[in-house]
């Protein structure tokens, strides 16, 4: 039985706005999750990479998960949250308190970062999360940031886990082991692409929808080009995803997500582009070519 997945269509990682002098600013912030829903969003992703999950206190993230969560009640969609560690026991403290809540549908959760486990460890690592963390899963695939590839075989082992409901591939390419993903899908399985230059093609091969940063921007259309591929409206959807593609192309010339703040607040959609060290903020040119191609209809 094909069981279609719970996961599907576009799920947005909300940037962390942020005052000028670097205090979070919630009620920018609830409107963005509120834009982002009545866009054509499936739901929302907090605390992922977009949204500085590293530098903000641990109170700040309370009130991200909070503000997000309510956000998706009020629209009847669904609430990820990011879950990134690579201690296996802190990750199952971490899933316990978000299942507490009891309004987060999933947890987002890489493969453990910088220690790089190996594949049999990354698995032993969700088989842990998947029996004691009380959340569904989906696995965060990408080896840029994690150091560690992980195999069809893995993934297919990852996906018969009871809590694993899918994966987020951004493994910086459409390869074999992407094909081989998408050609043998597990029921119930969702496959979420996360890399915004190539979602099209991605979704076009079968992938169910994305976790896309660039979706802060162009939500409506972002959500419509994985809807027309979907039902098979090729034409329109290569066309649409070309353009998303090069908007996609501009907001990661630098680091995200500063190109997509600066953007946001050309927009007036944010009180500032500020981000918190490490990062700097987008220069004025990064902005300034990106700007144009965040509107649609003037990629």
């Amino acid at each position: 039985m094909n069981r279609e997945p719970l996961f599907t269509g576009l799920y947005v990682p909300l940037i962390t706005p942020f005052t000028a002098d670097l205090r979070l600013a919630p009620d920018a912030l609830a409107r963005l999750a509120d834009e982002a829903l009545s866009a054509g969003a499936s739901g929302l992703v907090a605390l992922g990479t977009t949204a500085e999950t590293a530098t903000l206190t641990a109170e700040e993230r309370e009130t991200v998960v909070r503000i997000c969560s309510a956000a998706c009640r009020a629209h009847g969609a669904p609430l990820i949250v990011g879950v990134g560690t690579n201690d296996t026991a802190a990750a199952i403290t971490s899933l316990r308190e978000l299942a507490a809540k009891g309004d987060v549908a999933a947890a987002l959760v890489p493969a453990p970062p910088y220690i790089r486990p190996g594949e049999a460890g990354t698995l032993a690592h969700f088989t842990e999360l998947s029996e004691h963390g009380g959340l569904p899963l989906i696995v965060y695939d990408i080896p840029y940031r994690t150091g560690q590839t992980l195999g069809a075989g893995t993934i297919a082992a990852l996906g018969r886990l009871p809590e694993v409901v899918g994966i987020k591939h951004a493994t910086g390419a459409i390869d074999a082991t992407t094909m081989e993903l998408l050609d043998s899908p597990l029921p119930g399985f969702a496959v979420l692409g996360g890399d915004d230059i190539v979602l099209s093609p991605l979704v076009a091969a079968g992938a169910h929808g994305g976790i896309v940063a660039s979706a802060n921007l162009r939500t409506a259309d972002f959500a419509e080009m994985i809807a027309l591929w979907r039902r098979g409206s090729a034409a329109p959807a290569r066309s649409l995803g070309a353009e998303l593609a090069r908007l996609s192309a501009a907001l990661f010339t630098e680091p995200n997500p500063t190109v997509v703040k600066g953007v946001l607040h050309a927009q007036n959609r944010i009180p500032s582009p500020a981000v918190r060290m490490p990062l700097l903020a987008a220069s004025a040119d990064s902005v300034r070519r990106a700007a144009p191609l965040a509107r649609p209809g003037l990629a």
